[in-house]
């Protein structure tokens, strides 16, 4: 993605490199993923980089933010004006559809859990977290348990498509697929995948 090209806003350009930056992290991480790498990536200078963001790390955190609260809204849609198992449902499809679609989001977030070490990524990702826990329990109005053990089968989908398991043939895998979206979903997943 160039930032080149047409005239853009600050806030556009500062989306753009958002974006270039996510691919790039999500690819090799906080520590293997070289700004000058995302500046290619976003066509624009290094030193501009460092202008917008300050620090690879404070880019590394604006990029889980946003992956965060896209997830969030990913929620929000889905979710509309539904309430307990029905938001629930709505949601998990809605996520299993983004991850479906979008391997990148997928392994950006791998990535911050992953670089939870750093209290700076880790109060990021607990922040979004957070955000994301309160609205599920706000939606749904279900118990502890019920919301804990749906976040539960979402860090399952998360494996599972980090695995990138969607089209695997392996007997284990279709078991594990089945047994967590139902063999309903897998068969639209594996289609839509052209699997």
């Amino acid at each position: 993605m160039s930032v080149t090209g047409t005239r853009q806003t600050a806030n556009e350009r500062r989306e753009a490199v958002l974006a270039a930056a996510q691919e790039a992290f999500a690819r090799g991480g906080l520590d293997g993923t070289s700004t000058e790498e995302i500046a290619a990536a976003a066509g624009i200078s290094q030193p501009y980089l460092f202008r917008l963001f300050g620090t690879k790390k404070k880019l590394f955190v604006a990029t889980v933010e946003r992956c965060m609260a896209d997830t969030l809204e990913l929620f929000r849609a889905a979710a509309g004006d539904l309430r307990g198992e029905e938001a629930l449902d709505a949601m998990g499809a809605a996520y299993v559809a983004m991850l479906l679609d979008d391997r990148t989001r997928l392994l950006a977030q791998m990535q911050a859990y992953a670089a939870c070490d750093d209290p700076d990524v880790r109060e990021a990702m607990r922040s979004g977290y957070g955000k994301l826990h309160l609205f599920v329990e706000t939606v749904s109005g279900l118990d502890e348990a019920t919301v804990a053990g749906w976040f539960a089968h979402g860090m399952l989908l998360n494996v599972i498509a980090a695995m990138d398991l969607w089209g695997a043939r392996e007997p284990w895998a279709r078991r594990l697929l089945e047994g967590t979206i139902g063999p309903e979903r897998l068969a639209a997943a594996r289609a839509a995948r052209g699997a």
